[in-house]
């Protein structure tokens, strides 16, 4: 039999290790990259698999029972992982949201989760500690995750239809399996629970009427239901523009059976656009990465499962900060590694995208979703 060749570039192979800086300077919490933006958000994938096969992730003809997924042994442990949040932690990140692949699928995640919960900003405070899942695992977990330090959950769910949402997950999992999830989310209080739906136009955009109607009615506001754009990540997806549902129309579908007005952001830098029902049931939130790119004021990295830094969801290498953990750097030359990678961060992929200039150089090709979490 011919040898199998998986048609994406192995991105755990695109990432250098990080200069460490001659002169090493404290973080200051002020961190800023070369378009003036701060540091604040850290998204920490915890594994590379996941137990769906969404098209617009992790499609079944690539990520099959052959594929290579990454071996134990290449994981950032959790003390490893913990050694280096508290270093982003000092230069400024205040939010960690733990990703993957599917996050819960790590054993023993609400350990992670239980020494993460005892970082603290350089003023005190405790971070905002997230989770992003699928949800089918989260009625089991949901108790122990919160007595761990877990403060909130966003699911991803991309129809309320059984047959749709069947297909698209495309391991023929059931919708009530995941509103199971959410509902033990918000009986031990891992909320406001947010969903996420990914809308495909000619796939699931039948959809966002009945999501919006369902978890406005359902929940009484307790659920924000948040609309995505289908995006460009990655290299497996098929993506096209043609497929993209611009935000504009999912409101304006909402809008027509459902009035709504627009909010104003929580904080600069929030992805979702916000816009509430006129009629004090809830809100929603619309995030727009193709057709209005907030590139300008992103403030979010990405660590990967086995330690490579990302400045961008559409990025193509990474930095490997694995390769200082093991190596034996100190404290003090790892944050300084980091303070120079931020430092020179210039990335803006959606906003060139959408302004009709070519985003990446000939023949780079995009880190998959998978591996850094969306």
């Amino acid at each position: 039999m011919a040898e199998r060749t998986i048609p994406i570039a192995d991105q755990r192979h695109a990432a250098a290790v990080p200069a460490i800086p001659a002169v090493l300077q404290p973080p200051s919490g002020l961190l800023a990259d070369r378009l003036g933006r701060p540091l604040r958000d850290l998204r920490i994938s915890v594994t590379d698999r996941c137990n769906f096969r969404c098209s617009y992730c992790m499609p079944k003809e690539i990520f099959d029972g052959s594929y290579p997924f990454l071996p134990h042994a290449s994981l950032l442990s959790f003390e490893e992982i913990t050694r280096l949040a508290r270093l982003f932690v000092a230069h400024g990140v205040r939010k960690i949201r733990l990703t993957g692949g599917e996050p819960l699928l790590r054993k023993n995640l609400e350990t992670l989760i239980a020494m993460l919960a005892e970082l603290r900003t350089p003023d005190g405070e405790p971070l905002d500690l997230t989770l992003t899942t699928n949800a089918t695992l989260l009625a089991k977990k949901a108790r122990a995750l919160k007595d761990a330090g877990l403060q909130r959950v966003t699911v991803s769910l991309d129809a309320l239809d059984d047959a749709v949402f069947r297909a698209m997950n495309d391991v023929d999992f059931p919708v009530a399996g995941v509103l199971d999830g959410i509902d033990a989310a918000m009986r031990v209080g891992l909320g406001p629970v947010k969903v996420n739906m990914v809308v495909k136009r000619g796939t699931n955009d039948g959809e966002i009427v009945p999501m919006a109607r369902f978890f406005r009615d359902h929940y009484d506001g307790r659920v924000v239901l948040r609309f995505i754009e289908f995006m460009d990540v990655g290299n497996t997806n098929g993506w096209r523009m043609d497929h993209v549902l611009p935000s504009a129309q999912v409101l304006e579908r909402i809008d027509r059976v459902f009035p709504l007005e627009p909010v104003e952001p929580n904080y600069t830098g929030e992805t979702a656009e916000r816009w509430r029902y006129r009629d004090g049931r809830g809100e929603i939130g619309l995030i727009s990465s193709v057709t209005q790119a907030f590139c300008r004021d992103c403030n979010r990295a990405r660590l990967s499962t086995e330690g490579k830094l990302y400045l961008c969801l559409f990025a193509t290498r990474g930095h490997d900060l694995r390769a200082l953990l093991r190596s034996g750097a100190s404290d003090a030359q790892i944050a300084g590694a980091i303070g120079l990678i931020w430092a020179d961060r210039d990335d803006r992929y959606s906003e060139l995208r959408s302004a009709g200039q070519a985003p990446l150089a000939s023949g780079e090709r995009k880190v998959e979703m998978h591996y850094i979490g969306g």
